[in-house]
């Protein structure tokens, strides 16, 4: 499975530090770009709809996917993790932290729904949300 990390976890030494310890697999397998959501900053980083955000490509098996959740607070509502398209046709995992729990000022254009995370995949549907590996 691919995740792309834009954050702290863009740092080799960071991922090792959280993933190792989960006797989980992982490798870094490149640049890429995600079209369509940009960085913000609050308590922790996170994206908005609009403009594009860099980050790298992580490959992981099912338990560093499962630490990567617990490290990101998808139990808590803190983040959510959803799957956009890669321009293969494949599929990549990304974290998107919702902006009320991380603090985030931003008067970003959610499309309206019951929860964050409706209003994530709603917005996801109908934009052109995609991420592009680097040569």
């Amino acid at each position: 499975m691919l995740v792309f990390v834009y954050g702290t976890l863009t740092d080799p030494k960071q991922a090792a530090a959280l993933l190792e310890e989960c006797s989980g697999e992982y490798e870094f397998v490149g640049r890429a770009t995600l079209e369509g959501l940009h960085r913000v900053d609050g308590r922790y980083p996170t994206l908005v709809p609009g403009g594009s955000v860099e980050g790298r490509l992580l490959a992981v098996d099912e338990p560093a996917l499962e630490r990567l959740d617990r490290y990101e607070g998808v139990d808590r509502g803190l983040y959510a993790r959803v799957s956009v398209p890669r321009a293969d046709g494949r599929s990549v995992w990304i974290y998107v932290g919702d902006p009320e729990r991380l603090g985030v000022d931003t008067d970003a254009p959610w499309p309206a729904g019951r929860s964050f995370r409706d209003s994530l995949q709603t917005y996801l549907l109908r934009a052109e949300t995609v991420v592009l590996p680097h040569e």
